[in-house]
């Protein structure tokens, strides 16, 4: 059998003849390292920095509209755990019985009960608890999902959740809830893709301001015995791994998408198997 000609690789959309892997952080088309302009939000292309484009007036309720069109991923995880939380203070016996059937109770999942690793997601202690995984959430998920799509994103966070839950299942004590795991695998897969970019002056700028918060967020567990460090680190190796493997994967094309999903579902599926085995 002939094998097949490797795919050419994407070239920048001003220079056709010149090979690259970056693009612009806010419509997405390749640029080559000339047309790359550095911003406090990554590298942009002329036409996104352009004095047209930076001073159009945006209504903001139009910012938020196209934002929730651009990542429902996000938004739906939002409403998913807030409306749950939600209902878990409004009623009492919800609340028993969420946290008696999901939350990720070590000697339940141990005699089988595999499922309280993604119940257990969708579980929080108190206000403090949730405001802070929600608003990581909507700093960091928004980000990820409109540079890798919404199915890539939701793989992704589902694949840092069972990571952190496995990990928790190992060498953690006897019972946790929350979705720090997947929050985690988020910050990491940020934390991965902004590495790349930390020679620039934009990227060395957002690269150095997460290693800054992960840093506070790792030290936490040092002042809080409540915190679960161990769903927190494995979500961040998971993120870590996922995004590392998606930056050699083609950003765009037929198949990008199916691939970028394929290798976080293999991530969750592995930390799972692991669950099944202990």
């Amino acid at each position: 059998m002939d094998s097949l000609p490797a795919p050419a690789p994407p070239a920048c959309y001003r220079h056709p003849d010149r090979p690259t892997r970056l693009s612009c952080s806010e419509c997405g088309r390749f640029i080559c390292v000339e047309c790359s302009l550095d911003t406090a939000v990554g590298q942009k292309c002329p036409e996104c920095t352009s004095p047209e484009q930076r001073t159009r007036v945006i209504p903001a309720r139009a910012i938020i509209h196209a934002d929730r069109r651009a990542t429902p991923v996000t938004w739906t995880l939002i409403g998913l755990n807030v409306a749950i939380f939600l209902a878990a203070q409004l009623f009492s016996g919800f609340k028993i019985e969420a946290f008696d059937r999901g939350a990720q109770i070590h000697s339940a999942v141990a005699a089988g009960q595999w499922w309280r690793i993604f119940s257990a997601m969708f579980l929080h202690t108190d206000l403090v608890h949730i405001l802070f995984n929600m608003y990581a959430l909507w700093l960091f998920g928004p980000v990820l999902e409109r540079r890798f799509g919404s199915p890539s994103f939701a793989a992704l966070y589902l694949a840092g959740g069972i990571s952190g839950g496995m990990l928790f299942q190992l060498i953690g004590g006897a019972a946790a809830v929350g979705s720090s795991g997947a929050i985690f695998a988020l910050f990491g897969a940020l934390l991965a893709a902004s590495y790349r970019q930390r020679h620039t002056r934009a990227g060395a700028a957002v690269f150095g301001q997460l290693l800054l918060l992960l840093a506070i967020n790792l030290s936490l567990p040092l002042f809080l015995d409540s915190i679960a460090w161990q769903g927190h680190l494995g979500g961040l190796a998971a993120g870590v791994l996922i995004a590392a493997v998606w930056d050699r994967l083609p950003l765009h094309g037929k198949t990008a998408t199916a691939r970028r999903v394929a290798v976080a579902l293999a991530v969750g599926a592995a930390a799972m198997v692991v669950v099944l085995l202990v």
